[in-house]
């Protein structure tokens, strides 16, 4: 069977009717699996909360196999899929989402097959020897398997990841794709000035790679978005945009199509501003109100070009709200002043949030003040409700975290470092991973990454904790050489 006819039978199996309570009794299993493997973390077998957190989780199994032989869970992709289906899950449960994937990644899990009569002691017995394995290092699949069998758990079986499923060249691989929008940004444009056709096939096979890459390593390629190139802002800016957009689209669960859709609108999204002149775009000191009038012109002129577009049929229609509304508010004030709906499209209300934190946190010369992405986020949700979409920017917020990937910090060991990674458990949020780029006498190092969730066994505290967020420029710190660094050592 090929790719393409496995993914219409998945699609065709979903669409059945009869399956879809079991389907939503798979996504309630997980939910359920979530809670008693972090009691299992707290409290030993015999604890009684423990106990009755099995017994729900029992109860849902034998529900599930009444209509199924089996629970199979497989990961793929960075999706779940249930006995072939792939399970979706909204801003509600998605961080439970990543929790599962983040552990089944660890332990080298690609799949989990529960069979009927599988009883409440193997549950145990399975769910503590994960939980209760080396809590932050990366664990053996091997050595897994053989802890599960030697417990007698006979009716769970687990796979590995599939080596097609590893790729060793993951940041190489986002890196180029960053690098290659950016090339293609830059052609549509030259294509647009000499009335030439924008390849808008090229712009949406592009935009499914930023996706897929998001799904694979979501926190690389918010990375990347560190990643300024002043000389060709609005390129570097629009592509970053996209990344963002489609980041902030899948965390509300948006469609696979309408993300496609959502990543075109959002890198054209500033098409208006070719018609803006270079020395009103870059001038270093506050616009008259003649310029910016003219500024104010571009959200009018990027629809107007979208409209005429030769390939206009193969647009999304939504490009063109997001073309003309992007600089609306919430509280419908903004620009351009002859709007006059009740409210931007959806697309526009992601792709200002987008495009808010990208250019505050962007070096501009006409612009003394440079953002951290802490700061960024803190000014954005003082705004929420009046400037932004206040749901939309909460899940926004959430998605960075609160210290965003690429954010320079000081640690209480005096160590500096940038955070590299969020942590997916919620009481962990201001405990993100940081790569170590100065010693505690502040001499610049190739350090590790540090996991700051991590704590000392003898004392039982955490080894490093933030301090503050700084400036890496005051201290000759780039962070996106960080990333830089990280796509190189994999080519």
């Amino acid at each position: 069977m090929t790719e393409q006819a496995k993914r219409r039978s998945i699609r065709r199996l979903a669409a059945r009717p009869e399956l879809r309570p079991v389907v939503r009794s798979a996504i309630d299993l997980l939910v359920r699996f979530h809670i008693i493997y972090k009691n299992a973390r707290l409290f030993e077998p015999n604890n009684i909360t423990f106990d009755v957190q099995t017994g729900k989780l029992l109860d849902l199994m034998v529900d599930i196999h009444d209509q199924e032989s089996e629970a199979a869970f497989h990961l793929r992709q960075n999706s779940l899929f249930f006995n072939g289906t792939r399970l979706k899950f909204g801003f509600q449960n998605y961080g439970i989402f990543k929790f599962i994937v983040d552990e089944l990644k660890r332990n080298e899990i690609g799949g989990i097959i529960f069979y009927p009569g599988v009883t409440g002691d193997e549950l145990r017995s399975f769910i503590f020897l994960l939980a209760k394995r080396d809590a932050r290092a990366k664990r053996s699949f091997v050595g897994l398997e053989a802890a599960v069998r030697a417990a007698g758990v006979e009716r769970i079986d687990i796979e590995p990841i599939p080596l097609s499923e590893i790729s060793t060249d993951q940041e190489k691989n986002s890196a180029k794709v960053y690098f290659l929008s950016i090339l293609h940004l830059k052609d549509s444009f030259e294509r647009d000035r000499n009335n030439e056709n924008i390849r808008l096939e090229t712009s949406r096979r592009l935009v499914q790679s930023i996706y897929n890459h998001i799904v694979d390593n979501e926190s690389f390629v918010y990375g990347l978005t560190n990643l300024k190139n002043h000389d060709d802002y609005t390129l570097n800016h629009s592509v970053n945009v996209c990344a963002l957009a489609v980041g902030l689209g899948r965390r509300i669960g948006l469609q696979r199509t309408e993300l496609m859709d959502l990543g075109i609108s959002a890198f054209f999204h500033d098409l208006g501003k070719l018609d803006t002149p270079k020395e009103i775009l870059e001038k270093p000191a506050g616009l008259d109100p003649d310029e910016r009038a003219v500024i104010q012109k571009h959200p009018h002129q990027g629809a107007e070009k979208l409209l005429h577009l030769r390939e206009f049929r193969n647009l999304p229609l939504r490009a063109i709200h997001v073309a003309l509304e992007h600089h609306i508010r919430e509280d419908l004030s903004g620009y351009p002043i002859s709007f006059r709906k009740r409210e931007a499209n959806l697309f526009s209300k992601i792709v200002k949030i987008a495009d808010y934190f990208d250019a505050i946190t962007t070096k501009r010369a006409y612009r003394a003040k440079i953002f951290t992405r802490a700061e960024a986020l803190d000014q954005m949700l003082e705004c929420s409700g009046t400037e932004f979409h206040p749901l939309l920017l909460k899940v926004f917020a959430s998605m960075l975290g609160r210290y965003p990937i690429g954010s320079f910090v000081l640690l209480d060991s005096w160590e500096m470092g940038i955070v590299v990674d969020t942590n997916s458990e919620p009481q962990f949020q201001l405990r993100p991973k940081v790569k170590l780029v100065t010693d505690a006498e502040g001499n610049k190092i190739d350090g590790d990454e540090a996991d700051l969730a991590e704590t000392d066994p003898s004392s039982g505290r955490f080894k490093r904790t933030i301090v503050r967020v700084l400036e890496p420029n005051k201290y000759g710190i780039n962070v996106s050489d960080y990333f830089f660094a990280q796509a190189a050592v994999r080519s």
